[in-house]
């Protein structure tokens, strides 16, 4: 079986979308195995190794019996699997309301264009902000997204800094979050108010809801 027709996947389920615009609807994730980051924030590190390798059809069969329109596909870093654009189509194919979030680290070109990215900026307090690919700024269009989890006041003057310079707060919705245990709440929402920037300010439903269970 060739690469593009298989994808290697730690687990499927259905649950509450806890980020993104689409936060709140009840959501089927398709979370790949493997990752080349290693963000210091990363809370699905359970994910960069093990998994299931699974046919691309057998995926979408397994969405399928779960009967919910919303699909995302995540990881890890999907993008680093061949088989994920073959996947991407075939949900879409299947008439599902299918997002990506990625890293913004590999190509976002050519996806499916039914497809909604859910694109990482990776701000200096991930350890990670080297490997942002801006050449895939330029490919988002209005429906997609762009998210910053920031830890500290540096990492949010680099957002407003780094979105301000390739426009995009006028290209798509820009989410600005903070890390869990680092960064309150109540102190990025203040600074975005106090700033005027046009974000969109979120907190992860699933773990207020969960904890950091996963699978949830």
């Amino acid at each position: 079986m060739a690469a593009a027709d298989r994808v290697r996947v730690t687990e499927i389920f259905r649950s509450l979308q806890g980020e993104s615009s689409s936060s709140g609807w009840p959501t089927v994730f398709v979370r790949l195995t493997g990752c080349p980051l290693r963000c210091r924030w990363c809370d699905t590190a359970y994910a960069f190794t093990g998994g299931e390798t699974m046919p691309v059809d057998e995926v979408v069969a397994r969405v399928e019996a779960l009967d919910t329109r919303h699909v995302c596909v995540t990881g890890g870093e999907p993008l680093a699997q061949p088989g994920c654009r073959p996947l991407l189509s075939a949900l879409c194919a299947a008439g599902h309301e299918v997002s990506l979030e990625t890293s913004g680290a590999l190509d976002i070109g050519g996806l499916d264009p039914a497809v909604r990215i859910v694109m990482d900026l990776k701000a200096p307090g991930s350890g990670e902000s080297d490997r942002n690919r801006l050449e895939n700024l330029v490919l988002l269009r209005p429906q997609d997204e762009v998210k910053c989890v920031l830890a500290d006041r540096a990492d949010f003057d680099w957002a407003v800094a780094t979105c301000r310079e390739h426009d995009l707060f006028e290209r798509c919705t820009v989410l600005f979050s903070p890390v869990q245990g680092e960064l309150a709440p109540t102190v990025l929402a203040d600074w975005i108010l106090e700033s005027g920037i046009p974000v969109r300010f979120q907190i992860q439903l699933h773990k207020l809801l969960w904890g950091d269970r996963p699978g949830v």
